[in-house]
């Protein structure tokens, strides 16, 4: 099973549930992947400390014209969406950082003046932690394009096992190109209005996209009961809360993860796993932890 856990803000714990899971699970003898799919800022390795075995480097194909064939039609410009070519008399410039890779522009040339040649936009990195697998993708400095990159990176899913993903934060590009095809979501939010508010289009999205999913609430406060009043109107299900706590933010800001700094929270996020096989197995139930 794919498990995605993603938020629609950035420090909501995302991270902090996603490494615990995969540790947690791996610590019951499970096949465990773990994808760090935050390409611009990956930091699983940080609770993870993965002996990194494979770098692999990964490219598209950004134009380059042959102006000795090139008739400056202007077609390659007009047909991009990102700008990435620019027709300027009997010159083309070209924006390899804005190409996407896409290649319509050698395809619709007319004149047959575009060739594609190589751009390195990261590399795919794999190791382990004892039975634990590790994989990251991590992006080029100044470079804008990362979904391609995160394709790369679940290459890499094994057909077999558990693997889940640490998606970037947000509901954009990069995002979807992380949850599509998993088999659930798992929503890290905060009890904030303005967690709310991304929560709900984390949902949207998800949604959209057809994945389930459930939601964890982390820096839970009694009295604060926005997440729940929304879940229980959309019908979603809240699977754990993970409480406010000065131990628990003192052990992230010492790199270590939550099911080492406190071996109780093994039980519940392997209860977290189970119910997540009960929902995407169609059995109904799930279970809300505390």
């Amino acid at each position: 099973m794919n498990i995605c856990v993603a938020s629609g803000k950035g420090g909501t714990g995302k991270t902090t549930v996603a490494t615990s899971l995969a540790l947690a699970l791996q610590s019951e003898q499970h096949d465990v992947t773990f994808l760090d799919c935050d390409v611009e800022e990956p930091n699983g390795h940080i609770f993870i400390n993965p002996d990194i075995r494979e770098i692999e480097n990964v490219f598209i194909e950004v134009p380059e014209i042959d102006h000795t064939t090139c008739t400056f039609c202007g077609k390659c410009a007009d047909l991009c969406a990102f700008n990435a070519l620019l027709v300027a008399g009997d010159s083309v410039i070209t924006f390899p950082e804005l190409c996407h890779g896409c290649g319509g522009c050698r395809y619709f040339c007319p004149a047959g003046a575009v060739r594609l040649t190589p751009k390195k936009i990261g590399t795919v990195e794999t190791g382990a932690a004892g039975q634990l697998r590790f994989v990251r993708g991590r992006l080029e400095v100044g470079t804008a394009l990362s979904p391609p990159l995160i394709e790369a990176a679940k290459k890499k899913i094994m057909p077999r096992g558990i693997t889940v993903i640490d998606a970037p934060p947000g509901t954009s590009c990069p995002v979807i190109a992380s949850v599509r095809g998993s088999d659930f979501c798992l929503l890290v939010t905060e009890p904030t209005l303005l967690g709310l508010h991304d929560l709900d289009l984390a949902v949207q999205m998800a949604r959209h996209l057809g994945v389930p999913c459930g939601v964890v609430v982390n820096r839970a406060q009694e009295g604060w009961g926005i997440i729940h009043d929304y879940c229980r109107r959309q019908d979603l299900p809240v699977l754990l809360e993970i409480p406010l706590s000065k131990k628990i933010a003192r052990a992230y800001a010492r790199g270590v993860p939550l099911v080492r700094a406190d071996k109780t929270w093994h039980d519940a996020f392997r209860q977290l796993y189970r119910a997540i096989g009960e929902m995407v197995a169609g059995e109904g139930t799930y279970c809300h932890q505390r």
